[in-house]
């Protein structure tokens, strides 16, 4: 998408985003920066502490046991956890001063083809309404007022700082990987139907738009206001994407609605329960030979003791309650539960689509630090 003429690393202003002001700006490029500087700089001294308390063996459990009342670990995790905060707070401040005009920008879009269907029956899920998911305030169901989008313009600009610059100007990098992926193992596939399961703002759907240009392409997520500013969002791409209001779990599509079915970082924001009723919901909407493909971050069975520890700060410290179990997924075993057969499917590392653009990875798997390792796990099956 126009990655001939974009700064890689400046989020593109697609007409939707908040106009900031010099304050605005000044207090968003700090976190940034902070974030970064927590990344790279900072973190590692955690593996100074660890080492200096002369543990070699173990797995990220005796690592946490070791390190959990280490002062340098808990003062690096006290910054991460405010810089979480602080990003939040940055990216609220703008979209609370300009609440009015950017429901009515979003109102004014010129259409690309695209439609919204929202549900005000759906019942939001208990894991969503009982937690404010990565400390976003309300998460992405709350609406402030009628007709409310300002949730999906707070996560929009947030996921920019998350990344620190990292994911491209659209946000769009593990959209973008997780197409790579498929262009690469599954050449021939050219669906007619796809589905995005947990779209938020549509960052990682509206590339599968320009990927394959002849498929209709479907977005689903429980939160009304993110699916407004994402319906708003990709109108004003120029991207016909179907949104619709819905739960993964339980869809009001027909049976063998689609070709391929993704999606991106939403595995570890469901319950064990829920992936499981997602798959099988998948293995009901795929035709026959179709293809279901989840990005996230790595397994811990892949990473270092030491290295898995980091990564699993969120459970404890990012308010992600099913960030842990989502890392110890085999996806044979779930193909199995869920309808798939385990010999069909497939898992794999794939780098990120704007690695080779990016300077600053940390190349490495820690918390905080939103795809520093430059890659994405990628699994999922074919029915």
């Amino acid at each position: 998408m126009f990655m001939d003429t974009l700064d890689v690393k400046t989020q593109f202003d697609h007409g939707l985003l908040p106009r900031l002001e010099a304050d605005d700006r000044a207090r968003q490029e700090y976190v940034k920066s902070f974030k970064l500087h927590l990344a790279s700089k900072v973190a590692p001294g955690n593996r100074m502490a660890w080492q200096a308390h002369g543990e070699t063996g173990g797995d990220r459990k005796d690592v946490r046991r070791t390190l959990s009342h280490d002062p340098f670990f808990r003062f690096w995790s006290s910054l991460q956890r405010n810089s979480q905060e602080m990003m939040w707070k940055s990216t609220q401040i703008p979209v609370e001063r300009e609440h009015e005009t950017l429901m009515g920008r979003g109102k004014a879009v010129k259409s690309a083809g695209g439609s919204l269907r929202l549900n005000p029956d759906l019942e939001i899920p208990r894991y969503h309404r009982h937690v404010d998911i990565h400390c976003m305030p309300g998460g992405y169901h709350t609406e402030f007022a009628p007709d409310d989008l300002a949730n999906g313009a707070v996560y929009d600009r947030a996921v920019y700082i998350y990344a620190m610059g990292r994911m491209g100007p659209f946000n769009s990098d593990i959209g973008d990987t997780a197409i790579a992926y498929l262009k690469a193992h599954f050449p021939d596939l050219a669906p007619r139907r796809i589905l995005d399961m947990g779209c938020t703002v549509g960052h990682s759907t509206v590339p599968y738009v320009d990927a394959y240009p002849g498929a209709e392409v479907h977005a689903i997520d429980v939160g009304a206001p993110v699916l407004r500013y994402a319906h708003a969002r990709a109108e004003s791409l120029g991207k016909a994407v179907h949104f619709s209001q819905q739960n993964a779990e339980h869809t009001d599509f027909e049976d063998g609605s689609f070709d391929l079915i993704v999606s991106h970082i939403l595995v570890h924001e469901t319950s064990h329960d829920a992936i499981r009723a997602i798959m099988r919901e998948c293995h009901r909407l795929l035709r026959p030979g179709g293809v279901v493909i989840h990005a996230e971050t790595p397994p811990y069975r892949d990473l270092e003791p030491f290295d898995a520890f980091m990564l699993d700060w969120d459970t404890r410290n990012n308010n992600e309650p099913f960030w842990e179990a989502s890392h110890e997924i085999d996806p044979r075993a779930i193909g199995a539960e869920t309808g798939f057969d385990p010999d069909a499917m497939f898992e794999g590392v794939q780098p990120s689509a704007f690695d080779a653009a990016e300077a600053e990875r940390t190349r490495v798997f820690q918390g905080g630090d939103f795809g520093g390792g430059g890659m994405w796990y990628v699994w999922g099956g074919v029915k």
